[in-house]
């Protein structure tokens, strides 16, 4: 794609930036996930080689998927916080484990047809071999999302075990403190 193109595909996606709500969380997600699709289009209009009008109308399909698979993603992101506290103990959560494997599981299922319903709607129009280069993008892509998600979880999970053992330490040294100071 040449970058006059680039240039113009970027300029007519932009407004979809400025649709920010205020929770500073909420919106730090909408910008991700604004910013995620939009490199996917452009990574899906160069490697397909699309005019900007085919890339536009791509978005737009893209993003009537996406807003359907949000509130599949966020079934599977509470269920999966209430499994991975059940898997701490805490025992508020323990009897809900049953229903939140089968929620994440039918969540998946359903993000997986989806899936299959967006390669259609977007290959619909395109010969043989860029359906073919559509699908090992669409496949590709999937694949670096979730990498990439995994290895942000991690991070911050790294950060949190470090901000929690910092805190322990600082506890311990306040209790010693405490203790000699009452001898």
């Amino acid at each position: 794609m040449k970058p006059f193109r680039l240039a113009v595909l970027t300029l007519s996606l932009l407004p979809l930036a400025s649709l920010a709500q205020t929770p500073e969380a909420k919106e730090a997600a909408e910008r991700a996930e604004r910013q995620t699709r939009l490199m996917r289009v452009v990574g899906l209009a160069e490697e397909l080689d699309l005019e900007e009008s085919q890339a536009l109308k791509m978005a737009d399909t893209m993003r009537q998927f996406d807003e359907r698979r949000r509130p599949l993603v966020e079934q599977v992101q509470e269920s999966a916080q209430v499994l991975r506290k059940a898997a701490r103990g805490d025992a508020s959560t323990q009897s809900q484990v049953d229903q939140a494997v089968q929620r994440v599981f039918d969540a998946r299922t359903q993000l997986t047809a989806l899936d299959r319903e967006m390669y259609q709607a977007l290959a619909r129009d395109l010969p043989p071999q860029k359906r073919a280069q559509l699908a090992i993008f669409m496949a590709r892509h999937d694949g670096k999302m979730k990498l990439e998600k995994l290895l942000r979880k991690a991070e911050r999970e790294g950060r949190r075990e470090e901000r929690e053992k910092r805190r322990q330490e600082r506890l311990q040294r306040m209790q010693q403190r405490q203790q000699e100071g009452a001898r």
